[in-house]
C-alpha cells in the first residue's frame, strides 16, 4: 500500500517507521528542512506516563479562573475574537467532571503504557541513544494543599497498574539530592521509577534515519497547501514542492500528523476535529555544576513545569498559552522559567546562557488525541497529543499502523470510528 504521511514530528516519523515495517510503500511531506524541527523540538523530555492526569479535572475551573491576567500563569488562557477557541473553551469544561476525567486518564494511561513499551523496544532494536535517562520521573509539591489534592489520582493510577509512590520529603531529597536545598519547603511527593526521559528531537531525527535507511521517502521543504476529497474518498493532496511549483500527490492512505495545523486541513474535507494550539515555552540552560542538577526527571507542581538533564544540558519546560498559533516569545513566561530554576538549583547555571523556545502543543479538551480513521475514506488520524506526544509518539505510530492493515491495536484505547467502518457519529469515543 502507498502511504503519505503529513508530518515529521514524533507523531508522524513513528507513524512512518511502523508503516515501513509492516511493508508499505511510505512518504513523509515536511515543510521543514529536516524531522523534529516544531512541536517535537524543545519539550519538556518527559516519558510522563504516570502524571499524565488531564488538564481537564474538577478543580481545573477555578485555577483558571484564579490564574486569568498573569502574564507567568501556567494555563494562560487569553481571550481572543476567536470563536474556536470558545467553542474549545466550553468543550474543555464539559470534560472536567469527575466521571469524564477519570474516563480520559484512562485513555492517557493505556496508550501511555502501551506506547513506553514500544519505545523501549524500538530502542533495544535500533540501539538509539538520545540522552535517555532510566531513573524515573519525581512529582514534588511544595504546598500541602496540592499535595493533598494529588493522592486520589495517585490511588487511581495505581488502580490501573502504574507504580506511582507515595513519599515524603526526605524520602524525595534521598531520591534526588539536589532538591536538598529546598527541603524545608517540600510537603511531599510521588515517584514512578518506571517512567523516563530524553531529547526528543535526538530520537526522531535518529528514527527517521533509520526509517530512510528502511526506504522511506522523506520530502522536505514542500509546504501542504489543501487536501482533496470526492465522494466521501480521498483524491489527494496538494503541495508546492521543493522547487516552488505546485504538485498533487495520491496514494492509497493518507496520515494526518501535523499537530496543531491538522485541523485547519481537516475542515477541507469536512472532518471537524477539536484541536486548538497551546503554547509551551522551554528553556535550556548549559549545566555550570553537575553537582547542582538534577538526574531524575523532576515535576514541579507549584509552577506546572518539568526538568530534564540531557546530559550537560538541563531542560525546564512548562506553562500553556492558549492564543491561537503565534509562537512569540514572551519574556515574562521566558523568565519566569530561568527564575524557578535558580531558585530551585542555584549555581546550576547563570541565566544569560539560557535558550529559549516556544511550540504549540495540539491539545483537545479532554488531553485524548485522534488516532484511527476519520469520515472520509483513506484519511487517517495520528493528531491532537497536547502535553503528550513524546510520551505517546511510538505507541500511536504502531497502533494507527495496525489499524491501516485491518488489525486490532494490543492496547485498550479509544480508537476514532469511522462511520462507514462502525455505527455512530465519527468521534473519539
Amino acid at each position: 500500500m502507498k502511504v503519505i504521511v503529513l508530518g515529521a514530528g514524533v507523531i508522524g516519523v513513528a507513524s512512518a517507521w511502523y508503516l515501513a515495517r509492516a511493508g508499505h510503500d511510505v512518504t513523509v511531506l515536511e515543510r521543514n528542512a529536516g524531522a523534529a524541527r516544531e512541536t517535537s523540538f524543545g519539550n519538556g523530555g518527559q516519558i510522563s506516563v504516570s502524571h499524565a492526569e488531564p488538564w481537564a479535572n474538577p478543580g481545573a475551573p477555578l485555577k483558571l479562573l484564579r490564574w486569568l491576567g498573569r502574564e507567568d500563569a501556567p494555563l494562560l488562557f487569553r481571550l481572543r475574537a476567536d470563536w474556536q477557541q470558545w467553542r474549545w473553551g466550553l468543550k474543555f469544561l464539559r470534560e472536567c467532571p469527575a466521571a469524564r476525567s477519570r474516563h480520559n486518564m484512562i485513555q492517557l494511561v493505556n496508550l501511555g503504557t502501551y506506547s513506553r513499551a514500544s519505545l523501549q523496544a524500538l530502542r533495544a532494536e535500533l540501539g538509539l541513544a538520545y540522552d535517555q535517562v532510566t531513573r524515573g520521573i519525581l512529582h514534588f509539591y511544595t504546598s500541602q494543599k496540592e499535595f493533598d489534592a494529588a493522592l486520589e489520582p495517585a490511588r487511581v493510577m495505581r488502580e490501573m497498574g502504574c507504580e506511582r509512590q507515595v513519599i515524603g520529603p526526605d524520602e524525595a531529597v534521598r531520591l534526588e539530592p539536589a532538591l536538598a536545598h529546598i527541603r524545608p519547603q517540600l510537603a511531599g511527593a510521588t515517584y514512578t521509577s518506571a517512567d523516563e526521559s530524553g531529547d526528543v528531537h535526538q530520537f526522531t531525527t535518529a528514527l527517521a534515519e533509520h526509517a530512510a535507511q528502511r526506504g522511506v521517502r522523506f520530502r522536505y521543504g514542500v509546504r501542504i497547501q489543501a487536501l482533496r476529497a470526492e465522494g466521501g474518498r480521498m483524491t489527494g493532496v496538494e503541495i508546492a514542492n521543493e522547487e516552488g511549483g505546485y504538485e498533487t500527490l495520491t496514494a492509497d492512505a493518507y496520515v494526518l500528523a501535523l499537530g496543531s495545523f491538522s485541523a485547519a486541513l481537516a475542515r477541507q474535507v469536512g472532518v471537524p476535529l477539536d484541536i486548538y494550539p497551546a503554547k509551551g515555552y522551554s528553556a535550556t540552560l548549559p549545566v555550570l555544576d553537575p553537582a547542582c542538577a538534577p538526574t531524575v526527571s523532576l515535576t514541579d507542581d507549584e509552577y506546572k513545569l518539568v526538568f530534564s538533564r540531557f546530559g550537560d544540558r538541563l531542560r525546564v519546560a512548562g506553562t500553556a498559552e492558549l492564543n491561537g498559533d503565534s509562537l512569540a516569545l514572551n519574556p515574562v513566561r521566558c523568565q519566569a522559567l530561568v527564575r524557578r530554576t535558580l531558585a530551585l538549583f542555584p549555581g546550576v547555571s547563570r541565566p544569560e546562557l539560557a535558550q529559549f523556545w516556544a511550540g504549540l502543543r495540539p491539545a483537545t479538551p479532554g488531553n485524548v488525541p485522534y488516532i484511527g480513521p476519520s469520515a472520509v475514506r483513506g484519511l487517517y488520524l495520528n493528531t491532537g497529543h497536547g502535553t503528550l506526544g513524546w510520551t505517546h509518539g511510538c505507541g500511536s505510530g504502531r497502533a494507527l499502523a495496525d489499524l491501516i492493515d485491518g488489525r486490532q491495536p494490543e492496547v485498550d484505547f479509544a480508537f476514532t470510528q469511522a462511520p462507514y467502518a462502525h455505527a455512530g457519529r465519527f468521534a473519539p469515543a
